[in-house]
């Protein structure tokens, strides 16, 4: 959120959202649910007027869990993949918010922000004021009793990463130094505190669990469920059944979920496996929009898994990413902490000393790329596919420049920065060459990418930038943050007509058409079951083969 001027927020029960700066307190007494939480902390005099910050007041649950988003869940081929692809992500969800940003009005005002996530954390942060390092006296019937110190409201960014990874630990002798490295959480990543319930730590601990994925299960539990149904309580059987720890992971919302699978207890279940789920991204107007940034996010788990890429920077700075994605037009102005070298540094020599590289700086330079030149043990599989280079990733190791991270905008992290960060929009398209990606199916991946990177560099507007311009240019708007409902109506119906694709907004989508949706004749086409003949039939099945351009020879006629 902003941090303009220095004064305080207005305190009370009520969710709260700063409005537009350089607007005046008018505005905030004029909202409903303000005026009591007010009178019980200013006795309204003015110079304590003065020092009340305008915010937008909601008094509801509702107006955080209500809004929409877009989510996604991959499965992965395992359980070591499925927390691998966990961390990677949780790098990327503040980044994706800030990209897909479209939130800028709540209760009817426009905001200081244009994301959903701050106020939905704040709508169900239930803990008490103990919890929150303010004092509170015990109670008996909550996790701890309610005085454990929690940092982060159960909708929040992650917390811990979970994947353990291993070095040359995994066979050393009980005598060995380093036998205690087995205890701890190596990933040397997690650098803010993680509060635990002990109990569930060393369950999960003699049950053979390791460090990192027991801490990550302790810290689910240090809250109490929010939603228990009648009949689910001792009726269920926990050594089948796995209701109860669904209702803490469930009621946990982060901004990445790891999904163990659930039970099979029949033969005719369905086999669900490791999944991770990606959660912090905004819903957009259009379906193109949504399919966009949807492939994008799956292409790009595939890009860290198939070229062993680490985007591992410390926690404390993915919250603060966090933070500055909430920003008005982050994705365009503002600048995230980001890994410098998603691969290890090649050793050369530059005349003088021993000197480390990119990688990707022999690509960018137009030097000789050698398949056999970056070689090195930790370039070697395991018998599941994974390199050691992975599983050392979590512990950092190498020099402190090659786990270095630094600020860049979201131009530089999409496309590219300097010769030793090549950007992910290139990554991804270096992947759909490695794998023959089908002519007809790659024009429509780069419609995709070409409108993520307009988005990145600012030639494309987010949502939440057009709805806040569209707010302000309307002829009915008093310059004072309110949302009228006239303007709210024609808003609405804007949205709606771009969504069907009947009215072309440029500064969203550029020079992009989008298909009308219609229900013109979608019930007209019957499944028809008259014998077709084989001419026919061979027909039909060479024009389908025909979109399949997956060799070389076929690629370059």
């Amino acid at each position: 959120m902003s941090d303009s001027g220095n004064v305080d927020a207005v305190q009370g029960n009520t969710l709260q959202a700063l409005l537009e700066d350089n607007l005046t307190m008018k505005t905030t007494l004029q909202n409903a649910s303000a005026i009591s939480t007010l009178n019980r902390v200013v006795d309204n005099s003015q110079d304590d007027l003065e020092n009340v910050r305008a915010a937008i007041h909601m008094d509801a649950m509702a107006f955080g869990m209500g809004c929409c988003c877009l989510q996604i869940t991959f499965q992965a081929k395992d359980l070591d993949e499925s927390r691998f692809i966990y961390d990677q992500l949780a790098v990327m969800a503040p980044i994706m918010m800030a990209l897909t940003a479209s939130t800028p009005l709540l209760k009817g005002r426009i905001a200081d922000t244009d994301c959903r996530w701050g106020i939905i954390s704040e709508s169900v942060d239930c803990r008490t004021p103990a919890e929150r390092g303010l004092g509170s006296e015990p109670q008996p019937e909550l996790a701890a009793k309610g005085q454990r110190r929690v940092f982060k409201s159960r909708y929040d960014s992650i917390s811990t990463y979970i994947y353990q990874g291993a070095d040359n630990t995994d066979n050393v002798s009980e005598n060995s130094e380093k036998r205690g490295l087995k205890n701890r959480v190596l990933n040397m990543y997690n650098d803010i505190p993680v509060p635990i319930d002990e109990d569930s730590y060393q369950l999960l601990r003699k049950s053979g669990i390791d460090p990192a994925l027991s801490q990550h299960i302790a810290h689910l539990f240090i809250r109490d469920p929010l939603v228990v149904f009648e009949g689910a309580v001792e009726e269920v059987d926990d050594e089948t059944l796995t209701e109860h720890f669904e209702s803490i992971q469930s009621t946990n919302w982060q901004s990445v979920r790891w999904k163990p699978p659930p039970p099979r207890n029949d033969p005719n279940d369905p086999h669900i496996g490791w999944r991770t789920e990606f959660r912090t991204m905004e819903i957009q107007l259009t379906d193109f929009e949504n399919a966009a940034f949807t492939s994008f996010v799956v292409l790009l788990t595939r890009v860290i898994l198939t070229f062993d890429l680490n985007l591992y920077i410390p926690i404390s700075r993915v919250d603060a990413n966090m933070q500055r994605a909430h920003s008005r037009n982050a994705a365009a102005k503002g600048k995230f902490f980001f890994r410098r070298h998603m691969a290890p540094l090649e050793e050369g020599d530059d005349g003088y000393c021993v000197k480390y590289s990119s990688m990707f700086a022999r690509a960018a330079n137009g030097e000789n790329v050698s398949r056999t030149s970056s070689k090195n043990e930790d370039d070697e599989v395991d018998e599941n596919g994974v390199s050691k280079q992975r599983r050392k990733a979590p512990f950092a190791p190498g020099s402190i420049e090659e786990n270095s991270y630094e600020e860049m905008t979201m131009t530089e992290i999409m496309t590219g920065k300097g010769d030793y960060f090549p950007g992910l929009i290139p990554l991804v398209q270096a992947y759909l060459d490695y794998i023959n990606c089908d002519s007809i199916t790659r024009r429509r991946i780069d419609q995709y990418l070409d409108l993520i990177q307009k988005r990145a560099t600012g030639q494309l507007v987010t949502p939440a930038t057009w709805i806040r311009n569209f707010v302000r240019n309307h002829e009915d708007y008093q310059n004072d943050s309110v949302v009228s409902d006239e303007i709210a109506y024609d808003l609405m119906i804007a949205c709606k007509k771009i969504g069907e694709g009947t009215l072309h907004v440029p500064e969203l989508l550029g020079d992009l058409i989008v298909d009308p949706i219609t229900t013109a004749g979608a019930w007209d086409v019957k499944l028809d079951s008259k014998r077709v003949q084989n001419d026919h039939l061979l027909d039909l099945l060479r024009r389908y083969s025909s979109r399949k351009a997956f060799s070389s020879e076929a690629d370059s006629v």
